[in-house]
């Protein structure tokens, strides 16, 4: 059967077996939003753990998809899939409170200087406002990148959840106005970083490529990488704080 009909068929008859063959169709969608988050959550979580988390996203997104919306299904999923891994990811809580301080620390800094400065500040000022060699702060910035994607994909899943076109006519004015918004504010936030920071921010988001692959392009180390893209995610959840999107991420 194809997909169009299986569609058609579950969206009048909820039909168990047709939800099964939905999901068996779309399962390879999971493996490869499981597979890319394994890059960075592997070390604190199986991929099995992953792969489940994410199937149970795939099947609230079969649940809730409205077929006569203008939007791909493999779109809506993605972002499903993607928030129910990290909602279970935050619910385990494996990060140590240390390193949310530490990352909390080094997004203040970056902040007050950026408001001494007027710019953004440079990894050797941070370092000496900070009272650590440069080379401790790289380290840091690496440690403390997979939590800072994790937090600020949080944020942008909980306010700027890009699924919202599909079924705006669900939304009060208000609401469609402050979320539109929101994702001008996320939008505007890259204007603040470098160049390689939005090469490194590009290619991770916009292309799915990892840090090793990212590396290769730019002829940089994958320690490099996480730390250019440690750093750019702090600096935009500064700009979106000032911007008054979330203060408690």
């Amino acid at each position: 059967m194809e997909i169009d009909s299986l569609w058609t068929k579950y969206t009048k008859t909820k039909d168990s077996e047709v939800k099964k063959a939905l999901i068996e169709y779309y399962i390879d969608l999971v493996k490869i939003v499981s597979g890319r988050m394994y890059n960075f959550y592997g070390s604190k979580i199986e991929y099995e753990d992953l792969l489940g988390y994410g199937i149970l996203g795939l099947i609230d997104s079969i649940d809730k998809f409205d077929i006569t919306k203008n939007i791909r299904f493999e779109t809506y999923a993605q972002i499903r899939i993607k928030g129910a891994i990290i909602d279970q990811i935050r619910k385990l809580d494996w990060i140590p409170r240390s390193l949310r301080k530490k990352s909390k620390d080094v997004q203040n800094i970056i902040y007050q200087l950026e408001n001494q400065l007027g710019r953004t500040p440079t990894n050797e000022e941070i370092a000496k406002a900070m009272n650590i060699s440069l080379k401790e702060l790289e380290a840091l910035l690496s440690d403390i990148s997979t939590f800072n994607i994790a937090s600020l994909e949080e944020v942008i899943l909980a306010n700027g959840d890009f699924s919202i076109d599909f079924q705006q006519d669900n939304y009060r004015p208000e609401e469609i106005y402050e979320n539109k918004e929101i994702k001008e504010i996320l939008t505007e936030s890259f204007n603040i970083l470098t160049e390689n920071e939005r090469l490194v921010i590009s290619l991770y988001y916009y292309e799915e490529l990892t840090y090793k692959e990212i590396g290769h392009i730019m002829e940089l180390s994958e320690s490099r990488i996480s730390q250019i893209h440690s750093k750019a995610i702090l600096k935009i959840k500064n700009y979106l704080i000032k911007k008054g999107i979330d203060e408690n991420f």
